[in-house]
């Protein structure tokens, strides 16, 4: 059965770059229409300059002014819509959970949790109008499902986004519409580059480190978020699907250089290693 999105109507946030433009992508190649919202302006004229027909609306989705606005434009676009991906997410601050402050914290929660819960809610009357049918895909994190040193506030904020989930699919299901979530583990994005977050001493032997041996592409995020918002996954809701190459499932065990499986670490540090 392919997957066929012709007639439907989509949102992405975060859509100009990273695992948003990919799921962009991948909707567009299955037939659909594209909104994205984009609080960058440069990525929004670049998005709009590669695909015309979509409707771009500059948008910062941590002010709930613009979410407001935001809902009025897909509204004016559509007046239904079909698929919700809520992709907008950032670590933000790499530090002991001690040395954050109140505003960083609250900058955390909002940019990580707050806005999805808000922009869910500001699109409901939309998903309402095209349900049965419609679905929603939350873009979490491997780290709401495992403990991240110095980014505490993060992991929490990721694993309320998978509790958010969870709850909402109760609540939504007699609508016929369908919430989950993907849980990448490090993908290589503008955001999160793996040429500055692996310093080059460390990667002779990263192909050992994931047991399907590689890091993630955003289109493997992507391919999961198409997968949950179509006919195929027509009875899942309220799941996560684990985007990561086994890496949770592995739980610290990797390979060795002559191929042997470890939990005693080979190197030391990463890119967001404090001080130094």
């Amino acid at each position: 059965m392919a997957i066929d999105f012709a007639g439907r109507n989509v949102l992405i946030t975060g859509g100009g770059s990273g695992i948003g433009l990919a799921c962009a992508e991948s909707f567009a190649a299955a037939g659909a229409q594209i909104a994205i919202a984009e609080a960058d302006e440069e990525r929004c004229a670049g998005f709009a300059a590669r695909f015309p027909e979509a409707l771009v609306v500059p948008c910062d989705v941590t002010d709930r002014a613009d979410i407001r606005k935001l809902a009025e434009r897909i509204g004016e676009w559509t007046g239904a819509l079909d698929v919700l991906v809520n992709n907008v997410g950032h670590f933000l601050h790499a530090k002991p959970f001690d040395a954050l402050d109140d505003e960083e914290i609250d900058a955390i929660v909002e940019i990580n949790f707050g806005q999805v819960m808000r922009v869910t809610r500001a699109m409901l009357p939309l998903l309402r109008a095209a349900a049965p049918g419609s679905s929603i895909v939350n873009i979490t994190s491997i780290e709401a499902f495992r403990g991240i040193p110095n980014c505490a506030v993060y992991g929490a904020a990721k694993a309320a986004v998978t509790g958010l989930t969870q709850s909402l699919a109760l609540e939504l299901a007699p609508a016929g519409i369908r919430i989950n979530a993907v849980a990448p583990e490090t993908t290589d994005t503008p955001q999160v580059p793996l040429d500055y977050m692996i310093p080059p001493e460390n990667r002779a032997h990263m192909d050992k480190w994931i047991p399907l041996g590689r890091f993630g592409h955003a289109a493997d995020s992507a391919g999961a978020a198409l997968y949950l918002a179509s006919p195929l996954a027509a009875w899942v809701t309220g799941t996560t699907v684990h985007v990561d190459g086994g890496a949770l499932a592995a739980a610290g065990w990797m390979r060795t250089p002559d191929g042997q499986w470890t939990v005693t670490p080979m190197i030391s540090g990463n890119g967001v290693s404090l001080g130094g």
